[in-house]
């Protein structure tokens, strides 16, 4: 797999930390989308990989960015932080998701690409 990916399958803690190491060090950049059940990894900036899964065939409602931190415990292992989550027309006015439903959409879906 290349440092930018869309996957469909998950990969390990050891994957992510190499894929941390060659970007921010400690964190991996993700957009889940929540409706094809996919998720871009490995980008520089959550706008990258958005724009990966765009061109891909996702819809951008159906996006949302997080931040995966490989080193940490399964409670702080995935961070809801990205510019593209601030969304009005979805009354997303804040980098976090602020509907509960959806951040916990993303947050399960996020953590099912991450093998133990």
């Amino acid at each position: 797999m290349s440092p930018a990916s869309i996957i469909t399958e998950p990969v390990t803690r050891d994957f992510l930390k190499k894929l941390a190491e060659e970007r921010y060090g400690d964190m991996v950049k993700a957009v889940v989308d929540l409706k094809r059940g996919v998720i871009a990894l490995g980008t520089h900036m959550h706008a990258d990989a958005e724009e990966m899964l765009l061109h891909d065939g996702s819809l951008q409602e159906d996006l949302w960015g997080v931040n995966i931190h490989p080193e940490q415990s399964d409670d702080l292992l995935i961070e809801v932080d990205s510019m593209i989550n601030i969304r009005p027309w979805q009354n997303n006015r804040s980098r976090d998701i602020t509907d509960d439903s959806i951040r916990s959409q993303v947050l399960e879906l996020a953590r099912s690409f991450i093998l133990p």
